[in-house]
């Protein structure tokens, strides 16, 4: 229950955050541009939420950048020991959920011996 009552949270500060910030985008536009630019019209709020939507599209794209640079180069300076020990407990992590079948389902990397 506690996971779904975080995401409903999270949720409903996302909708907040993008409404409020709409607001801030029409206000600043109304305020500044008619008065710099002679002929660039008010915008209404759906027109500033389009304006925030196809900025995104063109300066920041859709991809997630993160720290995922950051979790490669982690890796790639782990020792196999280092990463063994990652791997073991990434599949106890998924067991949680039901998933532990995949991590057992996966073949493993050492061959067995036929005797």
């Amino acid at each position: 229950m506690g996971c779904q009552r975080k995401f409903w949270k999270i949720l409903v500060l996302v909708i907040a955050g993008v409404a409020a910030l709409g607001w801030v985008v029409m206000s600043l536009w109304n305020w500044l541009l008619p008065s710099l630019f002679p002929g660039v019209h008010q915008i209404a709020y759906l027109q500033a939420l389009g304006l925030l939507v196809l900025s995104k599209i063109l300066f920041g794209g859709f991809r997630g950048r993160g720290c995922h640079h950051h979790h490669r180069q982690r890796w790639e300076q782990m020792s196999d020991e280092e990463r063994e020990k990652f791997k073991q407990g990434m599949r106890g992590w998924r067991g949680r959920w039901g998933r532990n079948d995949v991590a057992d389902a996966r073949p493993s990397a050492a061959p067995k011996d036929p005797q």
